[in-house]
């Protein structure tokens, strides 16, 4: 017999204000470009403790090379507020944005990045090559949050990425 005490919902409590809340969002949407067949990275941005714009990675489907998910996600946030200026929103993504998004969240004026997984080959947020968001010269800087869900928003991509490796050796047999 256990001398732990049992649990019940009473002692369970979910922040729907915290980082992982809104990165488990994320990762819905980076679920959605897996069975898309795309490249799995989601986006949401926040703003107010609301969520005000989501994006998953459609470049395949949308034969976009600009169709991130956070550049989808940055472009509904602007919808939803009616302006291009995002200063007061935050931006949770499952994996490192690359140059080009990092780009678009310096110019929205993106308040935090809160990102899943680092993208060491291409990531422009400071876990990879280099740090777009911090850079003296600009006119804006956007705090970074990083390693929040990191291990499943990595193994999403993991996921993804080897099934596709099967995938084409299957074709070339």
């Amino acid at each position: 017999m256990s001398d732990i005490p049992p649990i019940s919902s009473d002692d369970i409590s979910i922040d729907l204000n915290s980082d992982e809340y809104f990165m488990s969002e994320a990762i819905k949407e980076a679920l959605k470009a897996y069975q898309m067949e795309e490249v799995p990275v989601g986006a949401v941005i926040v703003s107010g403790g609301q969520i005000i714009g989501r994006g998953y990675n459609q470049v395949e489907t949308l034969k976009d090379a600009t169709a991130h998910a956070e550049m989808l996600a940055l472009t509904a946030a602007q919808e939803s507020v009616g302006d291009w200026r995002l200063s007061e929103c935050d931006l949770f993504v499952t994996k490192e944005p690359c140059p080009m998004c990092a780009g678009g969240i310096v110019h929205c004026r993106i308040r935090a990045l809160v990102y899943g997984c680092s993208s060491p080959n291409d990531g422009a947020a400071g876990g990879g090559f280099i740090n777009l968001l911090e850079q003296p010269t600009l006119n804006h800087k956007t705090e970074i949050r990083s390693g929040v869900l990191e291990d499943q928003s990595a193994q999403i991509l993991r996921d993804f990425f080897q099934a596709a490796r099967i995938k084409s050796k299957e074709l070339d047999d």
